[in-house]
């Protein structure tokens, strides 16, 4: 049953070390210990004092008050240190786990998921699942431990006495917040869903705010976004009316049980032999006993709302493929065939597509050798993009192979195919940090000289020397603090400095001017230009090849090739000879005799 929870899949991804955990139940056990031991402490002392004992016979009981007093705080701070850090270290491995597999899994598993609804998963619910080992898990923990404490020592003066305890605990501590949680669990899953929504439209407006003012909608993306989040603070009202209630069960319940364990205790004094001190304890200690568990109302709320959030992590996860890893069940993955550093990228008989979707109906035959500059050309959707993800490995394909030497992409190991083929995306992100930090991204071990070197190579070395703090200058907004042509060029140099061997370049010089965008474009496919090692191999897309360049191949992605349903469509290749790109008018037996020899190749 566990197995299957999404709550307790999803904290398996905070990997919380059992010595941690139990280092913080025990810093909780005793803080509320030492508030048991208090009562139970000041009970005796206050009858002792009453018969009037000599004062030397009290100092070491006043002295464990103090102790206890002391304690109390002080094993509260430690609990408080310990949950948090424990809480702390298990969001940011879970982030990290989530961040990895969804890279490492299906890339159609966050296709349709705006980036709003995106960051509210990573952000807001991993916090939701942290906050479960802070409010729910570690106070429930310390409640059982101190509530069969009080009702041992109750036992031990009146089984009568600790059965009315014992009542009242379950009442408070079980039946309440049992009930509070049921309630709320319809409207957090709303609050989760309004918070979703509210995320997707405020990312939305902001990131889209001229073209939405422009289309005239952007005064309906933010009264959507008001609307939702009037939604989620209604759903938050509903959830916390339940929670109300369940937190006024547990003084209740504590005077039902104090009164009880005092109409006991004076029947018991009046015909039994039970000492003044006896009595109370009996009255003092319940009054202690429930102070563990009037978190409880609040931790099964947050139970509830940490499984809405599991719920939409798992899920996510689930559909990219990786909900649970090798080495989680304790499988030793096999070593991943050897590869050279500076590898042969071959593709046979290869179709592409998304999963779930049209794939070509005509088989791509590429051969990429150590050194080789290829260009793919062809119409906006014809799936350019589409066979670079496949030839990176981050689209699996639909028919054929991809090898990397004599290595197929789905043998290898995640580390050692990005060690050797990097894809570089159009709508690559740029971060809200340094430029230094937003190109060591590809290279986190770059100096600042070659830092500058790879901006001056990509036209941007004036630019960066202009910059206020040069490269220590924070792109305030990200990509909103660069032009269209500025944040190409950045990530240019970010493909410059990254270590793969193998570079797919996917519209590196869109938003250029047509001079630019062509020098540039002319340098990336001459490998005596110097931009980039002659031993590395390029593969670029591009809208806007030049009528020249020193490039081996061109592919033309489209041309009148059949595919299904008209999205992705096979390669042709047509030959570049001494630099000259062939016109769509070329001959086509040529340009058939060129692709059956790269074929071959």
């Amino acid at each position: 049953m566990f197995a299957r929870d999404p709550l307790w899949r999803a904290v398996r991804l905070l990997h919380l070390p059992p010595w941690r955990v139990a280092a913080a139940l025990a810093a909780g056990v005793g803080a509320l210990g030492s508030a048991l031991a208090l009562a139970a402490l000041s009970a005796w002392l206050i009858t002792r004092a009453w018969q009037m004992p000599p004062v030397l016979m009290l100092s070491v009981a006043v002295t464990a008050v103090r102790a206890l007093g002391i304690g109390r705080g002080l094993f509260r701070y430690l609990e408080r240190l310990a949950s948090h850090d424990t809480a702390l270290r298990g969001m940011a491995a879970a982030r990290e786990q989530i961040y990895r597999r969804l890279a490492d899994g299906d890339p159609a598993a966050v296709e349709g998921i705006q980036r709003g609804d995106l960051s509210a998963r990573t952000g807001a619910d991993v916090d939701a699942i942290g906050d479960v080992v802070v409010r729910a898990l570690l106070p429930i923990g310390v409640a059982i431990v101190l509530a069969a404490a009080a009702v041992g020592l109750l036992a031990w003066i009146s089984p009568t006495a600790a059965s009315v305890l014992a009542a009242a605990l379950v009442m408070s501590g079980v039946v309440a917040p049992a009930l509070s949680a049921r309630a709320s669990a319809a409207a957090e899953r709303a609050g989760v869903a309004a918070a979703s929504r509210y995320s997707a439209a405020a990312v939305l407006a902001l990131d889209q705010a001229p073209q939405l003012r422009v289309a005239g909608t952007l005064g309906r993306v933010l009264g959507r976004a008001h609307g939702e989040q009037d939604r989620l603070v209604r759903a938050v009202d509903r959830a916390a009316l339940p929670a109300a209630f369940a937190t006024a069960a547990t003084p209740l319940a504590m005077g039902a049980a104090v009164l009880g364990s005092l109409l006991i205790g004076i029947d018991l004094y009046a015909h039994t032999a039970m000492t003044p001190m006896a009595l109370a304890i009996l009255v003092l200690v319940p009054l202690s006993a429930f102070e563990a568990m009037a978190v409880l109302p609040d931790a099964a709320v947050q139970l509830t709302r940490s499984r809405a959030a599991a719920r939409r992590i798992m899920a996510l996860l689930d559909r990219a493929g990786t909900a649970v890893s090798a080495a989680e069940d304790g499988v030793q993955p096999e070593a991943p065939p050897a590869i050279p550093t500076t590898p042969r990228l071959t593709a046979r008989e290869l179709c592409t597509g998304w999963p779930d979707g049209p794939a070509t109906d005509r088989p791509v035959e590429l051969d990429l050798r150590p050194g080789h500059r290829v260009a793919v050309v062809g119409p906006s959707g014809a799936g350019k993009t589409t066979l670079l993800m496949t030839l990176a490995g981050l689209l699996p394909p639909r028919g054929g192979d991809v090898l990397v030497g004599d290595a197929a992409t789905t043998d290898l190991s995640e580390p050692d195919l990005r060690a050797r083929v990097g894809f570089f995306a159009e709508d690559a992100h740029l971060f809200d940090t340094t430029v230094r930090e937003n190109l060591r991204v590809a290279r986190g071990d770059a100096a600042d000289e070659q830092l500058l070197d790879a901006l001056a190579q990509v036209g941007l070395g004036r630019w960066c020397a202009e910059l206020p703090q040069g490269l220590d200058t924070v792109l305030t907004g990200g990509a909103a603090a660069v032009s269209g042509g500025q944040r190409r060029r950045l990530l240019l140099a970010r493909a410059l400095l990254a270590p793969a061997r193998v570079l797919l370049l996917d519209e590196p010089t869109e938003h250029l001017d047509a001079a630019a965008g062509a020098e540039l474009l002319q340098r990336l496919l001459d490998r005596r230009s110097g931009l980039i090692d002659p031993a590395r191999t390029v593969l670029v897309v591009t809208h806007q090849l030049p009528a020249r360049t020193e490039a081996d191949a061109v592919i033309e992605i489209g041309g009148g090739a059949g595919c299904v349903a008209g999205d992705d469509v096979p390669a042709r290749a047509g030959e570049s000879g001494a630099g000259e790109v062939k016109e769509k008018a070329a001959d086509e037996a040529a340009e058939k005799c060129v692709a059956d020899a790269m074929g071959r190749a």
